[in-house]
């Protein structure tokens, strides 16, 4: 068969009729198969289902219709063509009913025929298509992911298609986005699945221990070496390293980490014989990696080496209704894991968390669903079960006491007091973007003006910072 060619199935009981079909549809590249009885067409399609089915209705066994039928009943995946000499609304009707895609009135022209064929193959690539778009934007959990946002369907679109490769991947994205979800996703659906997945945090191992974390030492190297351990690269041989907080790294390291993934090969520390292993790297950091570079800290060389494949975490206010999906699945866990009663948030709280700007992202959803079950009982979550500061007017930060806080009990009583005595005015309540400016200026003023120090404290990426003031500037609100 043709590389391109179009499997067709000719139901035609006239052999001139079916020859002369047949010529037509091999001008336009297509592969025809002939048979003359519906018997006959029904063998065929349980042999292997045509692209096209041409079927006469005037068959000398059974009906056409009948084959029609047996075809629509299975849900076979070709477009069938009518074809009759005997053609009346009606009988166009109930062929249409059950899935016929158009209808030939003997005698037709050659250009008739093909256009036809043509348009149905259209047709059904056009069906693949959508079913192809249904299907992966259909998805609202992924190997530990949850959400159905159109950006979370993209990263689950980059992940099936990065994780077949070797290729590093460098994720970025805000505390609590899930980043090392996202490694374990990339290694779960790639060929080394079933080889180990070890993590390092970068920025939780003191610097003079790291190389020996990654790398591994021998006994008496250093002090405190007692015996032979094995690194991460040498545990991780076959599978997936992931080096979370990269940014993190101290320049000396960075220098190694450069050598060892252009090689494959390091030595143990203390050691002197090298060893080679076979394995992806995947890294990921909060920071933006970029000023990282530009500032100095972070090597040029290295950031290049390492961002082959880049994988952004879109931050959980970005995510459309994926909060209320995540919020009704750990409500659903702690409350089977604390033995409590609820089963759903009411209208009233779900609009909290649904404006409310998740600095600390999923991260900080989880803590919120699990006080609220700890702390409360019942079937249904109310807005006065949420804690601060979602209990605020628009899901806004609570101020803060004028004495500085004191302890976290009474700062939260004093609010709650005040809050119940006076009920702040319509226009003491600002906007959330103008809160959100407002916490981000007052950082970066903090700060002396140093952006990335800003967005550390707030817990944010800096390239967030960046972006959300150019918008501002053009919208004249900075």
């Amino acid at each position: 068969m043709p590389p391109h060619s179009t499997p067709i199935l000719l139901v035609e009981d006239t052999p001139s009729l079916a020859r002369v079909y047949a010529e037509f549809l091999k001008k336009d590249c297509s592969a025809v198969t002939t048979v003359e009885t519906g018997a006959a067409a029904l063998e065929q399609l349980a042999d292997g289902v045509p692209r096209i089915v041409l079927l006469d209705l005037q068959l000398p066994d059974m009906h056409g219709m009948d084959v029609l039928k047996r075809i629509s009943a299975q849900a076979l995946p070709c477009a069938v063509i009518i074809i009759t000499a005997h053609g009346s609304v009606g009988v166009a009707v109930e062929a249409m009913r059950y899935g016929a895609y158009d209808f030939l009135v003997k005698p037709f022209s050659a250009e008739r025929l093909t256009v036809t064929v043509r348009n149905a193959m259209e047709r059904l690539r056009l069906a693949q298509l959508v079913d192809s778009f249904e299907k992966d934007l259909g998805r609202s959990r992924y190997h530990g992911f949850l959400g159905s946002s159109l950006a979370m369907q993209a990263v689950y679109r980059i992940i099936d298609s990065a994780a077949s490769s070797r290729a590093t991947v460098f994720i970025t994205g805000e505390s609590g986005t899930g980043k090392e979800v996202c490694a374990e996703a990339i290694h779960r659906q790639s060929p080394r699945a079933d080889r180990p997945f070890i993590a390092i945090n970068c920025g939780a191992i003191p610097k003079d221990l790291m190389e020996s974390e990654i790398f591994g030492h021998m006994k008496g190297s250093f002090t405190g070496a007692v015996a032979d351990r094995e690194g991460a690269a040498a545990r991780a041989n076959g599978g997936t390293l992931f080096l979370d907080e990269i940014c993190e790294l101290a320049p000396d390291l960075q220098t190694k980490l450069l050598r060892f993934i252009q090689t494959g090969t390091f030595t143990p520390v203390g050691g002197s014989r090298l060893e080679k292993v076979d394995l992806r790297i995947i890294c990921a950091t909060n920071r933006d990696p970029l000023r990282e570079v530009e500032e100095g800290r972070f090597r040029e060389d290295l950031y290049y080496r390492l961002h082959v494949i880049p994988i952004h975490l879109p931050p959980l206010r970005e995510r459309e209704d994926d909060v209320l999906e995540i919020c009704r699945q750990f409500l659903a866990d702690y409350t089977r894991e604390e033995g409590k009663g609820f089963v759903r948030f009411s209208p009233a709280a779900e609009q909290a968390l649904r404006t409310y700007h998740w600095p600390g992202n999923v991260r900080q959803v989880q803590n919120v669903v699990r006080n609220i079950v700890v702390l409360h009982d019942g079937d249904t979550v109310t807005p006065a079960m949420l804690p601060a500061p979602l209990g605020t007017p628009a899901g806004a930060a609570a101020p803060l006491p004028a004495n500085g806080g004191g302890n976290g009990q009474g700062g939260s009583h004093a609010h709650a007091q005040g809050s119940a005595a006076q009920a702040p005015s319509p226009k003491a309540v600002k906007p959330l973007w103008e809160v959100e400016r407002d916490a981000i200026e007052e950082a970066i003023a903090a700060c002396d003006g140093n952006i990335p120090r800003a967005a550390a404290l707030l817990e944010i990426s800096a390239s967030t910072i960046y972006r959300k003031r150019l918008a501002w500037q053009a919208e004249g609100k900075l």
